[in-house]
């Protein structure tokens, strides 16, 4: 247990933290299961509207740190992959 107070204020912090990015996490899997949806539906015009907001929201998550860039760009070019050959 945290003894002083910046400890304590930390602790407080990073658990409004985790509550926020845990949020966003769950926002950008859903983006991306819309687009894998679409996919599997050969719905190529539904599937690009889904790809623009998903890799929208897979590169803010990148800028916020809550997933690594090469994880978001690699994301997203399979994607891409997956909806060109459509």
């Amino acid at each position: 247990m945290a003894n002083h107070k910046s400890a304590k204020t930390r602790i407080n912090r990073n658990n409004k933290r985790s509550i926020i990015n845990g949020a966003r996490r769950s926002r950008v899997r859903t983006f991306v299961k819309k687009v894998n949806a679409a996919i599997l539906e050969n719905n190529k015009d539904a599937a690009l509207e889904a790809f623009k907001v998903a890799e929208s929201e897979l590169m803010r998550a990148a800028q916020k740190g809550i997933f690594h860039k090469n994880m978001a760009s690699r994301t997203i070019s399979r994607l891409a992959g997956k909806i060109k050959a459509l």
